[in-house]
């Protein structure tokens, strides 16, 4: 019986594999990884460059930390997560870094993340009851939509850890109502996400 079940994992696990090998799921997550590359190399470099050259960075953080409450930088990234990610995430990391809780106010940022992600899931889900809004979503999200009807969940994981708009990820998944509770589970690799990004940031601020 046991080796029946293990069997039947690996037949499963071999049917999946192939089925991602010829739809370009593999393809996809490198490609995506390739441009998720240069735009964290160029944020750093900017950031050093700007450190050195024009401006100091951890001075311009602290005096941010001591003008505003964390409640209301939180509030504007929330904000910005459900709209498309407008800001990039690694400005508010790299404030938190310098903020008087880093690590509270790390996951902070991390849960608006990804409450800003269940906003736009539900803006995704009810688009689908406005037919011209959908059908411009439709035309302009086209390849997005696509892509997350045929690879679901791995999609999802690849929007929370990589450095691409959760948000739109998040849309297409309410526009082909992915089921919820799947997408919760799949959105929490957000946190992995932003834990990972202020080892490095962190170092540099």
């Amino acid at each position: 019986m046991k080796r029946k079940a293990k069997s039947r994992k690996k037949s499963r696990i071999r049917l999946l594999h192939q089925y991602y090998s010829y739809t370009g799921f593999y393809k996809f997550v490198w490609k995506s990884i390739k441009k998720a590359i240069v735009p964290i190399v160029l944020f750093i470099g900017a950031l050093l460059a700007l450190d050195y050259f024009v401006l100091d960075i951890e001075g311009m953080l602290v005096t941010v930390t001591e003008t505003y409450s964390p409640l209301g930088i939180i509030s504007v990234f929330f904000v910005s997560e459900s709209l498309l990610g407008l800001v990039p995430p690694e400005l508010f990391i790299a404030w938190s870094g310098k903020s008087a809780s880093p690590i509270l106010n790390l996951s902070l940022l991390a849960a608006a993340s990804y409450a800003g992600g269940i906003v736009s899931y539900f803006i995704g889900k009810g688009i689908t009851k406005i037919p011209s809004v959908h059908e411009q979503l439709e035309v302009n999200m086209a390849q997005h939509i696509a892509n997350t009807r045929k690879w679901g969940g791995f999609l999802i994981i690849v929007g929370a850890l990589l450095p691409i708009p959760f948000a739109i990820t998040s849309i297409a998944a309410g526009i082909i109502r992915f089921p919820f509770l799947s997408y919760l589970m799949f959105g929490l690799l957000r946190f992995v996400r932003f834990y990972l990004y202020a080892l490095v940031i962190f170092e540099m601020v």
